[in-house]
């Protein structure tokens, strides 16, 4: 039995050193995956998390945090991640000696390429890589060029470099990476044009925007049939835009173009690409009609087309609302700074009470605000402004309880300002200036504890200003100018300790002003013009730019403003 035991362990013990021999050659034989793991630790210059603290001698590097290895050939680096560790410091060269790797994620840190390389220079020698699958560098500080070696990684499907400060022009050398799906090299200083190449790669996914590229769209990009995210704003781009689009990208989630020079018609294809969720277009020239088709989109969330020149000389501009009404997820549309025609249609209270934002804004639209505006009730943004509405503010439009911004300037809305607006706790800017407003200002407005902006200026509004209104201390802008308020000016604004602008300008205000204007510490604009005030001046901060011309019986205050004393 003794001897059976000593035999067992004497074969256990060969078995094992048999067993681990491949291993320890292995380990042998991939010192240079070690020592280029221990040269790019040396690059580091901070590591506020620690997280490098596992990069010793006391553990194998297959141990070390971020550090991936092989399971068919063990113990090779297949895998560096190091997203969002706030590391500082330079990509060392010798990352380029791990040959076997497929993922390099170093996003969001501060890697800004110092000695041995200029700084910020991406390595040459990460052109290395034959195996190479993705490539994340996104926001860092890296500035140079983008290497046209990096067009030789046949094998590469993901490429990411945005947000740094790259320079120079997109490497055409890039479009040989045939199966290359993700490309992110937007939020840098690169120029010149799209290149063409880019059509003979797999793209499904393309953010260049926040750059300086000209020229137009490549007809090559338009054979990208898997494309879903198709992202170019914030650039110089020009040309019209492809009617076929919606048919070469029947997949496509994303169309993002803000901030460019297109022009001409928003195609009317669109529609065909059934999965589209945001199209975000503003910023450029387009022209025309916005297609009418766009009710096909059941998945569209976000629409945005502002400040382009849509529009027609017919006058029936807004018929595509009509056909937005069936798009049941919709919560963003924007359709402001335009030169869109036409009545503001009753269906517009049809609308998903998905919607949370609707902005028609600086366009031509005339009618009246429809009374079932008050079923949007997830609504959070209105902006009606500059157009020729009529009529009055709708009684129930208090029943919009989650809106944060309502704004209504320079239209032809007339009557009161309903009391219902009270109800509206969580708005923070209120806008209703440059109407025909009449009436007094409604106490209710004293319960919006949250208001920041309120204009009412230049309106037929009159009476006394509520004390509560006055002294709401969450403001920052009040303008009350231009209207008939008599009375005095309470004493409650003496609660405004957030106030920067007072506008009280061209009312029939009177009575002395109160010494509580001088709590205003944050006051830096204070209009009390064209009103009968009398009495001396409050002291208020020396840089505060203060008009009082109309009100002959005031006295002291300022040298500046040459009262008599």
């Amino acid at each position: 039995m003794k001897a059976f035991a000593s035999f067992f362990f004497l074969y256990t013990v060969v078995l094992c050193i048999h067993l681990w021999r491949p291993v320890i050659a292995c380990c042998m034989q991939n010192e240079p995956d070690r020592l280029a793991l221990i040269a790019f630790k040396d690059g580091i210059t901070h590591d506020p998390l620690g997280m490098m603290s596992s990069w010793n001698d006391t553990l194998q590097f297959w141990w070390w945090s971020g550090v991936y290895c092989s399971c068919r050939h063990v113990n090779r680096v297949v895998g560096l991640n190091l997203f969002s560790y706030g590391l500082v410091g330079s990509l060392s060269p010798h990352i380029g000696n791990l040959t076997f790797l497929r993922t390099i994620v170093l996003q969001n840190n501060s890697f800004d390429g110092e000695v041995p390389y200029e700084m910020g220079k991406i390595p040459t020698n990460l052109t290395n890589y034959s195996k190479l699958r993705e490539l994340n560098l996104i926001d860092n500080k890296l500035d140079g060029k983008i290497p046209e070696e990096l067009g030789s990684h046949s094998k590469l499907t993901a490429l990411g470099l945005s947000s740094n400060n790259l320079t120079g022009k997109i490497p055409a050398s890039l479009g040989n990476l045939s199966s290359l799906t993700k490309l992110s090299i937007g939020g840098n200083n690169l120029e010149g044009s799209i290149p063409e190449e880019l059509g003979r790669t797999s793209i499904d996914f393309i953010q260049l925007g926040f750059s300086s590229l000209t020229g137009t769209i490549p007809s090559s990009l338009y054979n990208l049939s898997n494309m879903r995210y198709f992202r170019l704003g914030a650039n110089q781009l020009k040309g019209s835009l492809s009617q076929d689009l919606g048919v070469a990208f029947p997949h496509l989630r994303q169309l993002v173009l803000a901030e460019n020079r297109f022009t001409g018609p928003v195609p009317v294809s669109l529609s065909n690409a059934s999965m589209l969720k945001f199209i975000v277009l503003p910023n450029n020239s387009f022209t025309g009609l916005v297609p009418h088709n766009l009710g096909r989109l059941q998945n569209l969330r976000v629409i945005n087309v502002a400040i382009n020149q849509l529009g027609s000389s017919i006058g029936d501009d807004l018929s595509f609302i009509d056909s937005l009404a069936n798009c049941t997820r919709l919560q963003t549309m924007i359709f402001g700074h335009n030169f869109l025609k036409g009545p503001l249609v009753s269906i517009i209270a049809n609308f998903t009470t998905q919607l949370s934002s609707i902005n028609l804004g600086m366009n031509q639209i005339h009618g009246k605000i429809p009374l079932g505006i008050k079923n949007l009730v997830n609504l959070a943004y209105l902006d009606l402004v500059m157009n020729h509405l009529t009529g009055s503010i709708p009684p129930n439009i208090g029943k919009l309880h989650k809106v944060q911004a309502l704004g209504l300037l320079g239209n032809r809305l007339s009557g009161g300002i309903q009391s219902s607006i009270g109800n509206l706790t969580l708005l923070f800017n209120l806008d209703l200036s440059s109407n025909n407003l009449v009436g007094d200002v409604p106490y209710s407005l004293a319960a919006c504890q949250n208001i920041v902006y309120l204009d009412l200026s230049n309106n037929n509004v009159n009476g006394s200003i509520p004390n509560d209104v006055i002294g709401l201390s969450s403001l920052v802008v009040l303008q009350l100018g231009g209207n008939a308020f008599t009375g005095a000016l309470a004493l409650e604004v003496g609660h405004l300790i957030n106030l920067v602008e007072l506008d009280v300008f061209d009312n029939r205000l009177s009575g002395a002003l109160p010494n509580a204007l001088g709590n205003c510490l944050e006051m830096q604009d204070l209009r009390l013009g064209g009103n009968f005030f009398e009495g001396e001046v409050p002291s208020v901060e020396a840089n505060v730019t203060i008009s009082i011309e109309g009100n002959s019986n005031l006295c002291g205050g300022f040298p500046k403003l040459h009262l008599p004393t």
